[in-house]
């Protein structure tokens, strides 16, 4: 194919788009549906996104490893850290199964006020120490106090 086919074909010339026909000092192409887009096709001033590669200039890759999959990582190593410096960290028993005298009901606001945060929340196991069988029936006695009155709901019920 020669030169002169290609243009009567409509091909574009390959280069840099035209300046607007305005002359008005702008190097910005004009909008106008008679714009030249030179070789970017109908896709108009978005190229081919080339300057954001496939992704992968975010960093070095981080491996088949989940967000939680890190954090325990961290938590692990964490723990190994304090445990080389001497700090022990006793391990958290639950007082209902060491004290078999001791008895979950919903009538000894005073026991269960032990299980309750000062914004009036319900202490998770992991800090008060309770197994999850005393847990669900602490949590459950909790609620039925609450529904009595015996217990607030809100700390500005005290």
């Amino acid at each position: 194919m020669s030169e002169s086919d290609n243009s009567e074909a409509g091909a574009r010339p390959a280069g840099p788009p035209a300046s607007p026909a305005g002359g008005t000092g702008d190097s910005r192409p004009s909008r106008g549906p008679s714009a030249d887009r030179g070789d970017r096709g109908d896709r108009g001033d978005r190229g081919d996104r080339g300057d954001r590669g496939d992704r992968g200039d975010r960093g070095p890759p981080r491996g088949p490893w989940s967000v939680k999959a890190q954090l325990r990582s961290a938590a692990r190593k964490k723990a190994r850290k304090g445990q080389k410096n001497g700090m022990f960290q006793r391990r958290k028993v639950c007082r209902f199964c060491a004290d078999k005298t001791a008895v979950l009901n919903y009538r000894e606001a005073k026991t269960l006020r032990l299980f309750i945060s000062e914004t009036g929340k319900i202490t998770p196991r992991r800090i008060s120490g309770t197994c999850s069988k005393h847990q669900r029936k602490l949590a459950s006695e909790i609620k039925r106090a609450r529904h009595i009155a015996l217990l607030p709901y809100a700390p500005s019920h005290y």
